[in-house]
């Protein structure tokens, strides 16, 4: 929940009213995502991402005190986990036979970082 003064220009939430975002609002989000809306999309958005909001601001309220966190839904399981062994053989020779640039065992790439 973001309290206190708006970051980056999006709105204040409060836990004690809906939130309700603004077209201004939902033009800043898709430029900070780049994103192109469409004018039919804004109101849309402006819709859907307000009950998402207040969604959240529900689920905010919810009484968790006293509620210890949990690492699994289920007490007492853990997660099975495969035994760790090497099914394929190493067909790196075969794959590489198809790349352009190769060497020493490595593919070679173009430079696209300066």
């Amino acid at each position: 929940m973001i309290r206190g003064p708006a970051k980056a220009g999006f709105p204040v939430y409060s836990a004690d009213r809906r939130m309700s975002l603004t077209r201004t609002d939902i033009e800043n989000i898709a430029r900070l995502a780049r994103l192109e809306l469409t004018e039919a999309e804004i109101p849309v958005y402006v819709d859907s991402l307000s009950r998402i909001f207040a969604f959240v601001g529900e689920l905010d309220r919810a009484p968790t005190e006293g509620i210890a966190p949990m690492a699994h839904p289920l007490p007492g399981l853990s997660q099975r986990l495969r035994p760790d062994e090497v099914t394929e053989t190493d067909r790196r020779d075969l794959y590489q036979r198809n790349a352009p640039r190769v060497e020493a065992g490595l593919y070679l790439v173009p430079k696209v970082i300066e």
